[in-house]
Order: structure tokens, then sequence, then C-alpha cells
């Protein structure tokens, strides 16, 4: 009996997808919800499980397909076993092939593909997913195996381009990633679309660093997570946004939706480009729960776990270069939201602080805003807000 595989039901604003990776061959066998095939749209890479055990009997998309909702994938041959499909070995060396495939019996090829390159063992590995199942991101915190011979280490990641060999000319044609396309599409619509100005100012970070340094271990001891920067730029900008509504509103033909809530938008790097998952009324949520969940975006967007809902919407965004070493740059919009924050490097400075010239940690911030909805003074005042509230944070808990 044939069982189908069917591309996921896509977002209404996601016309279709591209087939990037199918990690079986027609032939091998397939286990219960063992990741087949991985669709990638604009935003986000899906995976397509089994949805029942078997052998792959048909791949109707090869991978580089452009695929839509609910299109067939291929066929998966219920209840079938793959081994009689197999050439019969004739050494005694299969018993050891069994032992392998039992070691990783709850490894997905994506989990077995990052434990390889991480130099991981299995037994290191504890695994979050259904029944045990290990994920790719359980791979990130599992310690690292011993390290092996020099011989039989994995072979280094491939570069997102070829690299031509030093002394050659060349040239090396590569298509774009879906999310690739996407962001270069949408930053030339921000461009072209929007009247984008930005504005600067500098935020002496010696108060929060106070903080921090003293509360830092009790702070993760009784909410099991770091205290950083992010969590505290975070409240000082939903305390500014609720002062300034036009900075939390957008364009929408010839009106203006203010918006009575607060989601952030946090600008997270993954090996697939830019992302943007969103905090949801991050007004709400206390300095621990926004340090939670950037740490589990962040999680999620190095094991492309990332899905539609994370991504979607955002009335706010805020951006850091800074750890990338970033000392100031001009962050572009996020369309149709009319503001965006960038944090950047901090640096020690000679400052003036009542009238003496002392060193002090400084980071320069800076507001790209949308001149059609939000004016000059608007704007600069906003930035002075979150550089008052952030140089004195019990402003941030007294809200003054």
């Amino acid at each position: 009996m044939s069982s189908e595989i069917l591309t996921p039901v896509l977002p209404e604003s996601v016309a279709d997808a591209t087939v990037v990776t199918w990690h079986k061959k027609v032939g091998d066998a397939v286990k219960l919800d063992e990741v087949l095939v991985e669709v990638e749209t604009d935003k986000v890479v899906l995976e397509v499980p089994a949805a029942v055990a078997g052998v792959l009997a048909e791949i109707s998309q090869p991978e580089g397909s452009t695929v839509t909702s609910g299109q067939l994938l291929g066929k998966i041959e219920a209840g079938a076993a793959a081994a009689p499909s197999a050439p019969a070995p004739v050494a005694a060396a299969p018993e050891a092939a069994p032992a392998a495939v039992a070691t990783d019996a709850k490894a997905g090829p994506a989990a077995r593909k990052a434990m390889d390159e991480a130099g991981v063992n299995r037994s290191d590995v504890n695994g979050s997913g259904k029944d045990g199942r290990i994920l790719k991101e359980d791979v990130s915190a599992a310690k690292p195996a011993t390290p092996v011979p020099a011989a039989a280490a994995p072979a280094p990641v491939a570069p997102k381009a070829p690299v031509v060999p030093a002394g050659e000319r060349g040239e090396n044609r590569v298509p774009m990633t879906r999310l690739r396309a996407r962001i270069a599409e949408r930053l030339l619509e921000a461009k072209q679309s929007t009247a984008m100005l930005t504005t600067f100012n500098e935020i002496d970070m010696q108060p929060i660093m106070d903080i921090r340094n003293e509360y830092k271990d009790a702070f993760e001891k009784k909410h099991g997570s770091r205290l950083g920067f992010m969590s505290i730029f975070v409240k000082a900008a939903t305390i500014a946004l609720q002062r300034f509504p036009e900075i939390n509103a957008f364009i929408d033909g010839n009106d203006v939706v203010y918006h009575n809530y607060c989601d952030v938008g946090i600008a997270v790097s993954s090996e697939r480009g830019l992302v943007v998952p969103v905090l949801r009324s991050a007004e709400h949520l206390g300095l621990a729960d926004i340090e939670a969940s950037i740490v589990n975006f962040a999680k999620k967007a190095k094991a492309g776990k990332l899905d539609m809902a994370d991504l979607s919407g955002g009335t706010f965004t805020i951006t850091n270069g800074g750890v990338f070493g970033s000392l100031m740059s001009t962050p572009i919009l996020n369309p149709p939201q009319s503001a965006i924050l960038g944090m950047h490097a901090t640096q020690k400075r000679p400052v003036v602080v009542n009238d003496e010239i002392v060193i002090r940690p400084m980071m320069y911030v800076a507001l790209s805003y949308d001149h059609r909805i939000v004016d000059g003074q608007g704007a600069v005042t906003f930035l002075k807000t979150i550089k008052e509230l952030v140089e004195n944070p019990v402003r941030i808990v007294l809200d003054v």
C-alpha cells in the first residue's frame, strides 16, 4: 500500500517553495516520523517527515523543483522492507553495519550529519524530540567527543560559494537561496518605498554593566538564563514605543495603523541569512522571559527550526551589529514597520562626565525611521528616551 508524501500547507503569503534536500533515495528504508525531504520557502526550511514506515518507492519532485501546498513529492511503500533490495554482503563486515545503524536509531539524517561535523558521539547526546529522538539543536548542546585522528576527521563545511583556486582566474555562478532572494527584495523595497533617515546617539553602558556584574549569577541561578544587554534594550524600547506611538505604527494606503502592543523583532544571524523572529507583546515580558526567548530563537535559527509563526508580524525591530564588531552602521527598515533600532559594539572611549574626562564603555546606537510617518523630533526624542532608560535602569522599573 502506497502512502503519499505531500508538500506541507504553506501560509497564504507564500505561493510556493523549493525542494532543497532529499535525505533518502528510492529504495531506502524509511522509519515513521523520519525526515525525508526539506523544502525551502522565502522565510523558513520545512521538514517533511514520513507518515508511515516502509520503503521510499518514488521521488516525484527532485531537488531544485518548485512545489506548491499539498503537491505530491513522492511515495512510500508502507510496510515494505528495504533489506531485500540491497545486494547481499558476502563478507562478515555487515555485522558491524547494523550496530552503527542501531547506535543512531533515534537520530535523523540532519542530526547525524551535525554529529559528524561536530565530532560528537551518539552516546553524548540527549535527545529532546519525540520518544527521545535526537534533533540538530541537541547536538550543539552536547559535549564534543574525543578528537579523531586528522585522517579520519570530518571534512570542513563547504563555503556558500565555490572558491577559485589561488592563482587562477575564473567565475562561479551560484543561484541565490529563496531566503537570500527575499532579503534582497525586501531591502530594495525598503530603499525605494520609504523616506528613510537615520539618527544617532551614544549610550554609557557602565550602569547596566555594573548591574549585570553584580546580579548575573543570582539572575541565572533563579531564572536559568543569562542576563544580557538585549533584554534591557527591549524593555527600554517597549516603554519608548508606548510614549511615541507613531514609531510603533505603519502606513497602509492612506491610513496610519497604530498598535497598542509591542511585537519586537530581534534580528538573528543564521547560516541561511538574517532572520527576524518576533517577541509577542514584549511590553508584558520580564527580562528573564525575554532572555530565554532570544536564546531559544538563536538555537532554532541555528538548527533551521524557525517556523512561519516565529517570523510573522512585528511592529518594531532591533538589530545588534555589535556582536560582529560593528562600531556604527545605518540599519535598513523592515517594511511595513516605521523604524528599526541598531545596537553596536561597546568600546571604551574618553568622555566628559561632570566636567571631567573619564574612560567609559560607550555604545553608538542608531534609529532608522520612515520620515513619511515619523518626524525628526519624534525620532530623536525616541532614541534619547532609550538612552536615558538604559543609562539609568531604575527608570525602566519605575517607567519614568
